[in-house]
């Protein structure tokens, strides 16, 4: 039991990576299994979460510096912009196919 409290008291760069991995891992499944157009930006935004705490992980235990955070906000400001394109789009196809399920939208040409 104490083995388990010193592991959440005193983490390090691998307890980060390894929760940043879960998360990447998350986001990749939901972009590649999910077929609701919603359900992949989210898998997208767990990619974007993932890789920003990759930086700011290695930005504090590896380097020292404020660099990684600096990139995760803009990784930030990037993803508030992409999700929202990406909902206007989203609300565009429904508006015209009254569906978000990607499989379904094969007319986008006509």
């Amino acid at each position: 039991m104490n083995d388990i409290l010193v592991w959440f008291q005193n983490p390090g760069l691998t307890h980060v990576l390894l929760i940043s991995a879960a998360l990447f891992m998350l986001g990749t499944y939901a972009i590649l299994t999910r077929r609701n157009a919603i359900m992949v930006l989210m898998g997208i935004e767990l990619v974007l979460n993932a890789a920003g705490l990759n930086f700011v992980a290695f930005g504090r235990y590896a380097v020292g510096t404020f660099d990684g955070q600096v990139i995760t906000l803009f990784i930030i400001v990037l993803a508030a912009a992409e999700a929202a394109i990406a909902l206007a789009i989203v609300l565009n196809i429904y508006q015209n196919f009254h569906t978000v399920n990607v499989d379904e939208i094969n007319r986008l040409k006509d």
